[in-house]
């Protein structure tokens, strides 16, 4: 597939993010709504631990004090709640702060039921564990010193619980189930948590290296444009000069008395004239994003101008349009939007198709712009890898560079392109260009 002359770089217009594409901080969030939702769970379970000990068990507890801490626990959870609607990212330091408030309730429950004697005291590891997971070097080691310091001021100070008669011999048999429902509830709440964490980490690693790839493909277009705008400049000089020469051929009486040697110069001259016009194609791309005097049109009419201009340099090849029962809104002709659609023409053609489709549409967000043919089609390894480059079934030095701008040049618009092969044969190309970027802004709002 060979290369498409004039690539250029445009930022996408639209602030949101397409499928499958997500801030890196996004991991951030979600890591917080899940502490949001465990701190949920612990909460439920204070309570129900609190009145199942105190009103079954006949342990004295001071229930309105340890309530009261449960409540505020809480309240500030359901302030996290709120303010977690709002937000996009969620900083390190905010995970910290917000294991340090867990770390300082516990802390407060430990104390009023029994302090280092409470078999629960166990939970500071679960509070270790999620930092391990979650925060950084030194914030982790924040979390782990101020367990320790916790768990050692509760074995000086702490209320001692109030044990009935009937439980002071039975103090060691509480304490080992204790323990057991401590360690298993651990168990399931580290289960619950670090498997959507790891889910969220995975996520964020796949959108980095997603970026990472995407900016190497951007560089080597942009290493390709400043080529094709170097030699633009550098063919520039020869053809101006061939033009001349042709010109002054013209008025040789040699030449213009001979009709078929006047009919040769005049198809060179088209010809110098038709490289010129892609040279300037190629400067106008190299340059600002949509030249200085944009060209307004309708979706119709650039179209047509496209196939136009593609039969008249590619004659015997059909090639029809379908508009399809839609209204289009007045669009601004970008020259890489031409530019794209006449390489997939081209790739149709140099496929063996015996005719061309050019399928145009839209819906609500996009304008859609298709090419079908009857040709090869696609390979299962050239579909897996579409858009890549140097993937082409031409085995061509430099083949499959086509369908590689075309992909890139369409995401930098900020749509996308994707691939199929017919069910009849042949392989058809979709292009979907959003509406924002095209049209006219006030049609675009409409």
């Amino acid at each position: 597939m060979e290369s498409m002359p004039g690539v250029r770089l445009i930022r996408p217009l639209s602030g949101r993010w397409l499928p499958g594409q997500w801030p890196a901080d996004a991991a951030g969030r979600k890591n917080m709504a899940l502490l949001v939702q465990l701190r949920w769970i612990a909460i439920a379970g204070q309570v129900a631990t609190i009145l199942f000990v105190h009103h079954v068990m006949g342990i004295s507890l001071p229930v309105d004090a340890m309530l009261l801490v449960a409540s505020i626990a809480a309240v500030v959870n359901v302030g996290s709640y709120a303010a977690l609607r709002r937000r996009t990212d969620v900083a390190s330091a905010e995970l910290f702060v917000a294991l340090l408030f867990d770390v300082l309730m516990l802390t407060a429950q430990l104390y009023l039921s029994g302090g280092a004697t409470n078999p629960f005291i166990s939970l500071y590891l679960l509070q270790v564990a999620l930092g391990a997971v979650l925060l950084d070097r030194w914030s982790i080691w924040g979390i782990v010193l101020m367990s320790a310091v916790c768990a050692a001021m509760l074995s000086i100070v702490h209320q001692p619980l109030g044990l009935s008669d009937a439980m002071e011999g039975r103090l060691f048999d509480l304490h080992i189930i204790g323990t057991w429902i401590c360690l298993t509830m651990i168990a399931v709440l580290l289960v619950l948590f670090v498997m959507p964490v790891a889910r969220n980490l995975q996520l964020r690693d796949t959108y980095l290296a997603r970026l990472r790839q995407q900016a190497v493909e951007e560089e080597h277009i942009v290493r390709m444009g400043l080529l094709a705008s170097g030699a633009a400049h550098e063919l520039g000089t020869p053809l101006s000069q061939l033009a001349v020469v042709l010109g002054d051929w013209q008025h040789m009486p040699e030449i213009s008395q001979n009709r078929p040697l006047m009919e040769e110069v005049e198809e060179m001259q088209m010809a110098v004239q038709r490289c010129k016009a892609i040279l300037t194609g190629i400067l106008l791309s190299a340059g600002e994003a949509r030249g200085e005097a944009p060209e307004i049109t309708n979706v119709r009419d650039f179209i047509e101008g496209i196939a136009r201009d593609w039969r008249a340099a590619n004659a015997g090849m059909p090639l029809r349009c379908d508009y399809g029962p839609h209204d289009y809104p007045r669009i601004v002709a970008d020259p890489v939007i031409r530019q794209a659609i006449g390489n997939l023409l081209d790739n149709a053609r140099e496929a063996g198709a015996s005719h061309i489709d050019l399928l145009v549409g839209r819906d609500n967000l996009s304008l859609n712009i298709a090419v079908r043919d009857d040709g090869s089609g696609f390979t299962d390894a050239m579909l897996t890898d579409f858009g890549k480059p140097y993937r082409s079934s031409k085995g061509k030095q430099g083949s499959g560079l086509g369908l590689f701008l075309v992909v890139n040049v369409v995401r930098k618009l900020g749509g996308n392109v994707s691939a199929t092969n017919g069910a009849d044969g042949g392989a058809l190309v979709l292009m979907r260009v959003p509406l924002g970027t095209v049209a006219l802004e006030e049609q675009a709002n409409g």
